[in-house]
This record gives structure tokens, sequence and C-alpha cells, in this order.
């Protein structure tokens, strides 16, 4: 007996086109092009309390802890079909390039949209990657912004690649509120190899935070992720302190690793290898959430908090430090005197 045809309810879709490739190098990254209708992501789509902007997705620098990986997985399947690639190497070497970001952008962005809160760009990729010294879109999405005034700006960045554009920068400053963050989670170049495979050294960095300030542009450090027994020590964060100090930094500000589901993947295998003696703690702290425990985000905190008062930055207020902590701290942070720094 024959057995009846099965209805096509679990047959998969047919993948949609293959994404065009705008360029390929020789160390396997690829460039791709992918198409966009909206480049503004709100504070109610990403659940933070501002308004982002990524010309990219996906990052050559390789930083092992990015929670932006799992964004790229997404934007994959949707724009082209699945990746031949493990969605970890996907994020850092197949490259998607929003090549109309700034068409767009000048097409979608009304000031009374964004309700006074602040535009970031470079929140999920890094906007001065290496593919923005061939693509330009950071640089045509800055030249773009000049066409309005008034907005609260930011920008997100490792990369020293952002003093090219040092005169839109300056310019943008005269018509906008604007903030570069410098992000850095170490001084020691060996350490970070270790666990930000292809990022800009941290001099080269810091050089840039210089001329940023020299500028008379508001620049600071994003010390990010702060990662629990392997960056968190007071000596190397009063390192970063102190070497921000001398770039002219206007702030110092830092948060504690987050490790959503994307990044848990590529971390936590990565640590497994390279501190081997912290994988079983990191898995007891961060088994079922995403933070290392209240505990933790308190008393480091407080660490940050005795070094900004020490080397004369500001100290944000209560609030601000939540939106840092990701809801982990409180008015009552343990005191530094007492903080407990060893994972449990």
């Amino acid at each position: 007996m024959t057995r009846p045809a099965q209805l096509p309810l679990l047959e998969a879709p047919a993948p949609g086109p293959a994404l065009p490739v705008l360029d390929t190098r020789e160390r396997g990254a690829s460039f791709h092009q992918i198409p966009v209708k909206a480049i503004l992501n709100s504070p109610a789509s990403t659940g933070m309390g501002f308004w982002s902007l990524n010309p990219y997705v996906g990052c050559e620098f390789g930083c092992t802890y990015c929670y932006a990986r799992e964004t790229h997985k997404w934007a994959i399947e949707r724009a082209g079909g699945p990746s031949d690639r493990p969605a970890w190497e996907a994020f850092e070497k197949q490259i998607l390039v929003k090549t109309s970001a700034a068409a767009v952008l000048k097409r979608t962005l009304f000031p009374a949209k964004l309700a006074g809160c602040t535009l970031v760009i470079g929140t999920a990729t890094d906007p001065y990657q290496p593919a923005e010294r061939q693509f330009r879109l950071t640089r045509q999405i800055l030249e773009a912004l000049l066409g309005w005034k008034g907005l609260a700006l930011g920008i997100i960045t490792k990369s020293p690649l952002i003093v090219r554009d040092l005169d839109l920068l300056v310019a943008l400053k005269e018509r906008h509120e604007l903030s570069v963050n410098i992000s850095l989670a170490s001084t020691d170049a060996a350490l970070l190899r270790r666990i930000e495979a292809r990022s800009p050294a941290p001099h080269a960095r810091l050089r840039a935070l210089a001329r940023l300030t020299a500028k008379g542009i508001h620049a600071g450090l994003l010390i990010a992720p702060v990662l629990p027994g392997i960056t968190d020590s007071r000596e190397s964060l009063a390192a970063l302190m102190a070497a921000g100090k001398a770039a002219g930094a206007r702030y110092a500000v830092g948060s504690a690793l987050r490790l959503g589901p994307a990044a848990r993947s590529r971390f936590l295998p990565h640590l497994a290898h390279q501190f081997p003696e912290l994988a079983g703690r990191y898995a007891r702290r961060y088994e079922n959430r995403q933070m290392p425990g209240r505990d933790y985000t308190e008393a480091l905190s407080a660490r940050i908090r005795a070094l900004q008062a020490e080397y004369g930055f500001p100290i944000p207020d209560s609030r601000h430090r939540e939106r840092l902590l990701k809801g982990q701290a409180r008015e009552d942070a343990v005191p530094e005197a007492t903080a407990q720094w060893t994972l449990l």
C-alpha cells in the first residue's frame, strides 16, 4: 500500500538570493551588501534608553565577549539564507555593509521622533572597524548629520581610525551635543590579544583619544566590559584611569561583562582555553543570568567610583550608574574597603 503524500507544512522555506559580495580579503573576511529600509533603532526595540544606528553588521575585531553575534545571525538568515560558517565565525568573517545607510538616514531622521534622546552610532558593531577604510559609511552618516542641528549624538569605537574624521567631528560639535566613547578594557596589550584578537592596540586608542580632546571634542574612556578576575583589579582599572586622564579624557565609566546567549557560546569556550583557572567560577556565576551577580556589580561600581574620584573624573549619578550596570546596581553599593573581587 502506498503512503499518502506528506503535506508540506514543515518544509523549510527556500533561501533568499545570496547577498552581493562587495569585496574579499586574503585573511578570510568577505563584505556583503545588505539592503536596508530603516537605519534607526528605537529605545522600544532595543530596551536601551537611546536611539542607535549601526552602519555594519558583524565586526572583524573579533572580540570574544561581543554581545552582537545574534544580531548578525538574524540579519544573515533574513537577508540571504544561512551562513556556511559557524555563527561566531560568520560574525567576524562575513561583514554586512549597509551601503545605503546615509541615504536612508536622510529620509527617515526627524528630530522630533527622537524625543530628546541621544542617537548613538556603534552600539552593536564598531563603526570604525577595518571595513570603514574602504566603504566610508560612518563618514557619510556624519556628513548627513550636518544637515540637522541640536541633536544629542554619541559614538562608540575601539578604533583610532576615528581621527580621520576629525574635521567632521569638530563641525558636528558646533551643531550638536557630541560625545565620543573610546572603548578600552585594559592598557595591557598582551592581555587584550587574548580576548580581542584583532582590535587596535591600547596606545593607539589612547593616542586617538588625545587627538580628539585636543580638538575640543567631548570624549572619554568606556571601560567595557570589565572582565571579572581578568581586568577588574584596582591596579588594572587605575592604569586605565591614569592613561585616560593623561589623554585628556573628560570622563571614564565602566561596567561588568554581560553574557547573552550568543556571546556565551563564543566567550566561555575561549575562556576555558585562555584562562582555565577561571572557567568553573564563570560557569557558576553566569549559569542562569547575563550578569555576574548583584554583589559583584555593586562592588565593581564602588571601585570605579573610588577611582573616578581619585583621578578627578565626574561620578555619574545613581540613575546613570543603574543604566551602566544594566539594572544591577543600588545606591547603597558595597564600600570599596569591603568589596570582594574573586568570583565565588
